[in-house]
């Protein structure tokens, strides 16, 4: 960690760090649902493989199932959070270094 000219200073870095922390575990959720969407969809195409139904038709029902937008969408909501979170963690970052460069030109 650096070292701190203030105490604004320090605030704007330690909240920067902690929003950059909550937009990894957002990328971590957004990662496992994509993983149980993936997942879904190979166990689908083999028990449709199975059944005799073609790759296509299991494609079409799959992405027809409720599991599996319920994964895409757990996907799209967990990375928009990330996204919002790591733009906060970077107008905190930056604010930091500007209150340090104003400390520094005095």
């Amino acid at each position: 960690m650096p070292t701190f000219n203030n105490e604004e200073e320090r605030a704007a870095w330690v909240l920067a760090e902690e929003l950059s922390d909550q937009a990894r575990t957002m990328m971590r959720q957004a990662e496992a649902a994509l993983e149980t969407w993936k997942l879904g969809k190979e166990m689908n195409r083999l028990r449709c493989e199975r059944r005799g139904i073609s790759a296509s038709d299991a494609e079409i029902r799959w992405s027809a199932s409720a599991n599996s937008k319920n994964a895409l969408t757990d996907n799209s909501f967990h990375v928009g959070l990330a996204t919002m979170y790591f733009g906060a963690a970077t107008a905190n970052y930056s604010r930091a270094l500007y209150l340090r460069s104003r400390e520094t030109s005095r």
